[in-house]
């Protein structure tokens, strides 16, 4: 009830890891002031009033990373200004990319698909900075990351300490998410507000038309 109260005073567009959203908050040392950043959404994670998601970009030639609370009360809009997926779930070794990668004018303009159309899925592979890495990225199945070209020596080593079952772990899985029967009885209670925000949303979608992007110079 509190998310659908949440969700009541703030529209929680859809979005993916590798969209690039824009997301205004107020300080809460400065009521009276909006800060809005733009960047790639490079994590999300928890689930219910635990959400999480956080969105990278490099400004002044230095990596910036925001950390937002999905239903936290501190954030006001959230623009979606590219939706798009990528090839892995999570894009945190864009730390440890070129810059390119993770920059975005911070008066970007939003980006409108068709009506109808499905979410692309961006093939980009980024290139890494030379080590040292944040992470060992060549210990990760990592499809949007090109070539590391390290020595055989570390592939071998990554190999022997890789736990392929993890991915099988239902126990690992339930604790990490709602239970279905759980979802049923959650859902069944606030029915009448979810089905209401869905009817907004479509009159919300209907409202906008597709724009061609502009090309960034």
């Amino acid at each position: 009830m509190d998310m659908m109260n949440r969700r009541n005073h703030i529209d929680i567009p859809e979005f993916y890891v590798g969209s690039v959203l824009a997301v205004s908050s107020s300080n809460p040392h400065a009521p009276e002031k909006v800060t809005r950043f733009v960047g790639i959404c490079i994590q999300r994670g928890g689930c219910g009033l635990r959400a999480f998601f956080i969105i990278r970009n490099v400004v002044d030639h230095q990596g910036v990373e925001m950390f937002y609370e999905m239903y936290s009360p501190v954030i006001q809009k959230i623009e979606v200004l590219r939706l798009e997926k990528r090839l892995d779930n999570e894009l945190l070794y864009l730390r440890d990319a070129l810059p390119e990668y993770s920059t975005f004018p911070l008066d970007m303009e939003p980006e409108y698909l068709p009506e109808g159309s499905a979410i692309p899925v961006n093939p980009i592979k980024v290139k890494l900075k030379p080590r040292p890495w944040l992470e060992r990225w060549e210990r990760q199945e990592l499809k949007g990351v090109q070539d590391l070209g390290l020595p055989k020596r570390f592939y071998e080593r990554a190999a022997a300490v890789a736990k392929p079952w993890e991915k099988y772990d239902l126990m690992a899985e339930y604790r990490e998410s709602i239970p279905a029967e759980e979802q049923e009885e959650i859902f069944a209670e606030v029915y009448s507000q979810l089905h209401q925000l869905e009817v907004t949303r479509k009159i919300m979608k209907r409202k906008r038309t597709f724009v061609k992007p502009k090309k960034m110079g």
